[in-house]
């Protein structure tokens, strides 16, 4: 299991797309499958943009399939974040539809 806390790395305001990216690169991607479990936790992180979670997720999701989302948890989000993960979640399972 690894938990990665979000707030550390943007503060109060999940904004800036190329550290999710970072993230994504270098704390979700390489341990995808070796881990049962990788908690994003977004305590203390007031809002978030749907291009940070984007950034975040979505290539996650489109190279590991939509089952990824088996392994990745998200850990207190308030209703923003939670509905902007929501949206990106949703759209990445459309994109995989139409493929």
């Amino acid at each position: 299991m690894i938990e990665i806390k979000i707030y550390k790395k943007t503060g109060n305001f999940a904004g800036n797309k190329d550290i999710a990216k970072e993230i994504r690169a270098k704390e979700i991607l390489p341990f995808i499958r070796k881990e049962d479990k990788i908690f994003l936790d977004f305590e203390n992180v007031n809002s978030a943009t749907q291009s940070f979670v984007h950034a975040l997720i979505s290539d996650v999701i489109r190279k590991e399939g939509i089952k990824v989302l088996d392994k990745l948890f998200f850990k207190n989000c308030n209703e923003t974040i939670q509905k902007m993960i929501g949206i990106v979640v949703e759209y990445m399972q459309d994109t995989g539809k139409k493929n």
